[in-house]
């Protein structure tokens, strides 16, 4: 809860109430209506109009909030994981993405991208909204060579770039979500209020990382992500059949209905059959020997 309340200071109370549901709306507004007597019809039409203008901006919601809602996430998916203590390697994985994210469409977010390495042999990874992006050590073990690596990273910026953690929300049972500004009764609401608001807010990111982390992205999602990858490697020169050459090793490693990305992802088989028709054309030029020694010093404990 300290944490969420420091959130509530560092985002202002406008960027905590965008991630309110409607049953919050119905809950401050009896609470107003309590404090300041009965709630006549003009007040009562004065709170649908704001909830209904709030309900229309969080359609819309700004990059800064975006940032919030990942950071809050990645703290949830952190309660779950270990981050791996090598920093090494997190700067090697932390150099590739940036170049890889700088040649995406949407290069820049609020608080930039940000990678981790996540200490679990489970075959996994991550994207929250903003730019936040975990990858287990056990995907990493999948990963033969740079190239391979860059794949699963550009994979993940898609995720970034097309802002499908935003759409899990919109799509997940917390659709009524809305921003609500409440600017006038805000003022008459006291701790215990300021406290639903910090519950309610509690129960949405676990329902975002649950979406993460347990349920998956839908699978156009994914098989979108790939194609977005598969862009992103051509554009900085590494080789898009990487991600083929990963994703047979994902399906030699995983176990079917297993945790971890055999849980939360489409198989690998059915995307590599989704994505092979996008990796016909002529073979990039032969990867640099420096490029895997780079790879083998950082990630070769892996």
């Amino acid at each position: 809860m300290k944490y969420l309340q420091t959130l509530l200071l560092a985002t202002g109370l406008t960027a905590v109430l965008a991630l309110l549901g409607c049953s919050a709306v119905t809950q401050l507004g009896t609470q107003i209506g309590q404090g300041t007597g009965v709630i006549t019809p003009e007040e009562g039409d004065s709170i649908r109009r704001v909830s209904d203008a709030a309900i229309k901006s969080f359609e819309d919601l700004t990059p800064e909030q975006e940032y919030f809602i990942g950071r809050a996430v990645g703290a949830t998916v952190l309660e779950s994981y270990a981050p791996l203590d090598d920093p090494g390697a997190n700067e090697y994985v932390n150099l590739l993405g940036q170049s890889l994210a700088m040649a995406s469409d949407r290069p820049a977010t609020f608080g930039g991208y940000h990678f981790l390495l996540l200490d679990t042999d489970e075959i996994n990874a991550f994207a929250a909204p903003g730019g936040l992006i975990f990858v287990s050590r056990g995907l990493v073990a999948c990963c033969p060579n740079e190239d391979a690596l860059a794949a699963v990273l550009a994979h993940e910026i898609g995720h970034v770039q097309n802002q499908d953690g935003l759409r899990a929300i919109k799509t997940s049972r917390w659709t009524s979500l809305a921003a609500i500004s409440l600017e006038e009764g805000f003022r008459n609401l006291g701790n215990e209020a300021l406290q639903n608001v910090a519950n309610e807010f509690s129960g949405c990111i676990d329902d975002i990382a649950q979406t993460l982390v347990v349920n998956g992205y839908a699978r156009s999602q994914e098989i979108a992500a790939d194609a977005t990858a598969v862009t992103l490697l051509r554009r900085v020169g590494y080789d898009p059949r990487a991600l083929d050459t990963m994703l047979a090793e994902m399906d030699h490693r995983l176990e079917p209905g297993g945790p971890g990305f055999a849980r939360t992802h489409p198989s690998p088989s059915d995307r590599r059959s989704t994505i092979e028709p996008l990796l016909k054309g002529p073979a990039p030029a032969e990867a640099p020997a420096a490029r895997q020694t780079r790879f083998d010093q950082a990630m070769g404990n892996y």
